[in-house]
């Protein structure tokens, strides 16, 4: 396992405090209260810091990266609070008029955003060389002359190779890892703080992964930004995050550094989930001739609905170790003694003063 080397302790670039994310019942809710998709999620980012936001499909960390910019969709409720180090200012608490003027600064800009098909967010009828171009022209006032010089040179900063005759090719005429260095050069073109990466590498295969995941790191450290990578992979998660916040259901079950994360998970969850990461010891010891085939674990049932949420904790229907309060309580995100003051689990089996 490789884990990149925490950065020196800063003020917090990112502050997401309670986020809550809701939706209209409507015929999905049995009682017709609004359906809960994020639960009173809370996390933060340093300059210099990656910090992996991993969990199933459903469990609420696309929707809540996608909040932070406000781009959940138009019927949903959001609140809590989010603030950015450099604004210094609540984006939820600011009135209408003005949170769209300070989003327009965000998105783009102080914020950029990979997204996880490249194919689907390049415009197949412009070149790579125009698109690059105009989001260097969207945040900066340069001719464009200079921001076809610029998009050059943030395509031969993320190593897209033969960079100038790049610029006239189209999306189609590249690889899917070129595709996205082209998304990567895209989110740059501001100069942002901080980058949101959501699965940037789930439809490229193994080889093309470990490239884009070293491009991520590198850029932390030669333009110290820092990223919130949106993953369902562990692997991911240990090759180049400092942190990890693991969600389930809709809320934050464990938050913690990644070498402490791997080397004792503190939620059940967090432990079904390594356990089925396939192992090379373990291939090995059932690959001799006639030995009997070993299948990864799996957890058992579904991810819950959001419109139909357990009374108590989520997990606990899936969960091997649940007992009786889990059922009727939901547990609080208890701080584990003697830790990183990161770290924390949603656990009963965590809380201060032990099971009772």
């Amino acid at each position: 396992m490789l884990s990149a080397t925490a950065p020196l302790p800063t003020s917090p670039l990112l502050e997401v405090d309670d986020l809550r994310v809701s939706f209209p019942g409507g015929s999905r809710s049995q009682s017709g209260r609004p359906i809960e998709a994020v639960r009173g999620v809370s996390f933060a980012i340093s300059r210099g810091e990656i910090v992996g936001l991993v969990g199933e499909s459903g469990s609420g960390k696309s929707l809540t990266a996608l909040s932070i910019l406000g781009l959940a969709p138009r019927n949903a409720r959001v609140s809590g609070r989010i603030r950015l180090g450099s604004l210094g200012e609540d984006l939820l608490s600011l009135p209408r008029h003005r949170l769209q003027k300070v989003l327009q600064e965000v998105r783009g800009g102080r914020v950029g955003m990979i997204f996880q098909e490249p194919a689907s967010a390049l415009n197949p009828v412009f070149t790579v060389g125009f698109q690059v171009a105009e989001a260097v022209r969207a945040h900066r006032p340069l001719s464009r002359r200079a921001a076809r010089d610029e998009a050059e040179r943030l395509l031969e900063r993320v190593a897209l190779p033969e960079p100038r005759r790049r610029l006239g090719d189209y999306p189609h005429q590249l690889s899917g890892g070129q595709r996205q260095r082209v998304m990567i050069a895209m989110a740059l073109a501001a100069g942002p703080d901080l980058l949101l990466a959501d699965e940037p590498t789930t439809a490229l295969d193994v080889t093309v992964q470990a490239q884009i995941l070293a491009l991520l790191s590198r850029l932390r450290d030669e333009l110290g930004l820092a990223v919130l990578l949106i993953t369902h992979d562990f692997g991911v998660v240990a090759e180049i995050c400092d942190r990890a916040v693991v969600m389930y259901g809709g809320e934050v079950v464990e938050e913690a550094p990644v070498d402490e994360l791997f080397r004792a998970p503190a939620h059940p969850y967090t432990r079904a989930l390594l356990a089925s990461l396939p192992r090379i010891e373990a291939a090995a010891s059932s690959a001799g001739p006639g030995s009997p085939r070993r299948l990864l674990p799996a957890i058992p049932g579904q991810p819950p609905d959001p419109a139909e949420l357990p009374a108590g904790c989520a997990f606990a229907p899936r969960c091997a170790e649940a007992f009786a309060p889990c059922a009727a309580e939901r547990p609080d995100l208890y701080a584990i003694p003697g830790a990183a003051a990161t770290r924390r689990a949603r656990c009963f089996l965590q809380r201060p003063g032990g099971v009772r």
